[in-house]
Formats: C-alpha cells, structure tokens, sequence
C-alpha cells in the first residue's frame, strides 16, 4: 500500500462514512464536530508522499480523525483566550487619566488655599454648612449670630471660592 494507500484510506471514508461518523460522535459527544473533522481528515487524505502498511484503515482514520478534534479544540480555545485578553485591552479604562488627575489635583490646591484666605469664623460656617451638614440656626447658634448673618457668610465664602476656581480654570485654558 504505497501509491495506493491514501486513496484506499478515502475510499474507506466514502465506503464507511455513517459507521466512522458515528464512532467519532460518540468519542467527541457532538455529531457536528465528527462530521467536520471527518471531513477534514478527508481533505488531509489528498497526499502524494508513501505510506507504509495499515492494517486497520479504519482505526487509523478514526485516529487521524481523533487528533484533527484535539487540534481544533485547542485552536479554539487559544482563540477564546486571545480574544479574552484583546477584550481587556481594548476595555475602555476606568481610572482617570494623568490629566484629568493632575487638573483635579490643582483645583483640589486651589480650594485649599481659598480656604485659607477666609477669615477663621466664615471658614468655619462654610465646613460647618458644607461639610459638617449643619443646619444654619444651628451655625447662628454655635457662633452666637443671627441666621441672616450665617447666611450672608456663607454665601460670600462661597463666592470666593467660586472665584478663585474660576480664575484657575481661565488660567489653564
């Protein structure tokens, strides 16, 4: 069986193809991937080179068959793999970015030193506002001050930082 043997072995494929097909289907559990793989066990068959002797041509079908299923699950699963690292590089990335950060960190800066500037009372009232979540009757209270006052303070507090911000925002642009 030199010449011979490959087309012999498609001749068995042909001749034995629902009994083969059947024996994959139950080695692999799906009577898809049988049919394909014996098909392309067929397609392999095309060769030109020698063979040696085969015994059992069915068996070495079956065999070829077998290894081709093995191939193509591990394709798959390389390109299930691959296609599972391209979906995490390719995820749109949730930290912020350097400039984002650094524009943050800046007006993070900037209120810190409006802050400052408020006198110690308005820059109380404001945190106790804003921060601490007080009422303002309880501000005018803490302070001794009437409620208008705690809201006039406030508001100018406010103001000034509004206008610090601002003035760093038109400096960045």
């Amino acid at each position: 069986m030199s010449e011979t043997g490959w087309t012999l072995l498609r001749h068995v494929i042909i001749g034995r193809y629902e009994q083969i097909r059947s024996r994959l289907t139950r080695s692999l559990g799906s009577r898809e991937l049988a049919a394909e793989v014996l098909h392309e066990t067929y397609l392999r068959l095309h060769r030109s080179d020698a063979i040696g002797v085969i015994n059992h041509p069915e068996s070495y079908i079956f065999q070829i068959a077998r290894n081709i299923a093995a191939d193509m699950r591990r394709n798959e699963r390389r390109r299930a793999a691959q296609a599972g690292s391209l979906a995490t590089i390719l995820q749109p990335d949730d930290a912020p970015d350097l400039a984002k950060e650094m524009e943050a960190r800046s007006q993070v800066n900037v209120l810190k030193q409006a802050l400052s500037d408020l006198s110690p009372r308005r820059r109380a009232i404001l945190i106790a506002a804003r921060i601490d979540g007080l009422s303002h009757d309880t501000i005018a209270q803490r302070f001794g001050i009437s409620r208008t006052m705690v809201q006039k303070e406030l508001r100018r507090a406010l103001e000034h930082c509004v206008e610090r911000l601002g003035k760093n925002s038109d400096n960045d642009r």
